[in-house]
């Protein structure tokens, strides 16, 4: 077995880094947006070095162990059976969801989605000439989130609802959903002939004892009116490679994707996000585990030290994803507030959760995939926060 070494900080400032690059010091900690700081799985780096030793970076083409390797994994891995004719490959998850809805919609449609809900849904739906529909879940006294379904029904029930953007596990409330909760979902929009996205980009970082619930295998064959968005990207640190793939089992829904694809022009994919998804989904198994046991550690810590420094501040329960959904509302301030006395007296970059839209505001968003020693000194500098304002 490999070791492979979580501990040592990267440094990744003058990288080009959209996370290190962004601050407007160098003395400032991000832990913001939502990529790692640990170096890729070997066998990725492996394959992207001998692609570079090739020395031409020419168009490429998708080539069958692609789909292969896509195919074995999620069957393997999740008991989830994709079909080669279902999968549209593109750029990222995120021009994906925009393509779907050009598909899909006409401008004035309204798409729901789960709030607070990923940011970039926003705009995707707003880009397209849609409106936003929010389903605000609710957020029990234990700070666990579930879905308001009365609601969910009702906003459905609105003639000019025509989609729903489902997040599987959820960002930024690290909810891994139920076999149940899916399938009540699925017969709510089945109901009322509203079509599902499913974004499951962060389906490999559940916690470790616990696997996400695919939707397709959830729902199963009886709602076909449903399109699944998975990448390796998150669970793999390689979202600069931009790389994903669109499942949809159903033929006219997967032509009218397929031309919004190619009318979006995120139809060509970036040759080395091919080759490092095959080295992933066929050699990357192990060092993924390993992750996700240095990710429960970083967690572990966090409430720990959370519990003992910040009591009042509580973090949600988190069962997927490596980010930290931590309710301040205790300080009487907004998310913005929140931002710039972090920015301005702890030299520390988060996310603001009124970003996340509707249930947001007084909470931010805390990136713990990174070294432990780096988590420290962030915890450290989040504690400014606490003393000030508690």
């Amino acid at each position: 077995m490999e070791h492979y070494d979580f501990d040592t900080p990267v440094n990744r400032r003058g990288t080009c880094s959209y996370k290190w690059d962004t601050p407007p010091d160098s003395d400032i900690l991000p832990m913001w947006v939502a990529d790692m700081d640990f170096r890729t799985a070997p066998a990725v780096t492996r394959a992207l070095a001998e692609r570079v030793e090739q020395g031409v970076f020419g168009y490429t083409k998708v080539p069958d162990r692609y789909y292969e390797a896509v195919i074995k994994w999620f069957a393997e891995r999740h008991g989830y059976n994709i079909k080669k004719e279902e999968i549209i490959y593109t750029s990222g998850v995120v021009p994906a969801i925009s393509a779907i809805i050009k598909a899909l919609c006409k401008p004035g449609d309204k798409v729901i989605t789960q709030t607070p809900a990923f940011n970039c849904f926003f705009s995707s739906i707003r880009n397209n000439g849609c409106i936003l529909s929010a389903n605000e879940l609710i957020r029990g006294a234990d700070g666990k989130y579930s879905i308001d379904y009365e609601n969910l029904e009702l906003l459905a029930s609105d003639p000019r609802a025509t989609l729903l953007i489902f997040c599987n596990p959820h960002n930024p409330t690290g909810r891994v959903w139920t076999v149940e909760e899916i399938r009540r979902v699925a017969e709510i929009c089945r109901r009322h002939d509203v079509t599902v996205i499913s974004d499951e980009i962060h389906c490999e970082l559940t916690r470790c004892g616990l696997s996400y619930n695919p939707w397709k295998t959830a729902v199963g064959d009886d709602f076909p009116r449903s399109v699944v968005c998975v990448a390796p990207t998150k669970a793999f640190n390689i979202a600069g490679l931009q790389i994903a793939n669109i499942v949809a089992p159903d033929a006219e829904i997967r032509r009218k994707i397929d031309r919004a694809i190619n009318d979006n022009e995120v139809c060509d994919v970036n040759p080395f996000g091919v080759i490092a998804t095959i080295a992933a989904y066929n050699n990357g198994v192990e060092w993924l585990e390993s992750l996700r046991k240095y990710l429960d550690g970083n967690y572990e810590y966090l409430l720990s030290e959370m519990s003992e420094r910040m009591p009042l501040f509580k973090v949600t329960p988190l069962e997927a994803t490596y980010l930290a959904w931590i309710d301040c509302r205790v300080t009487g301030l907004g998310s913005e507030e929140l931002s710039d006395i972090l920015i301005d007296k702890g030299r520390l970059m988060i996310s603001p959760g009124n970003i996340f839209g509707p249930g947001g505001d007084g909470f931010i968003r805390l990136n713990f995939a990174c070294p432990r020693e780096v988590l420290s000194d962030g915890l450290r500098r989040l504690s400014v926060l606490y003393d000030k304002n508690t």
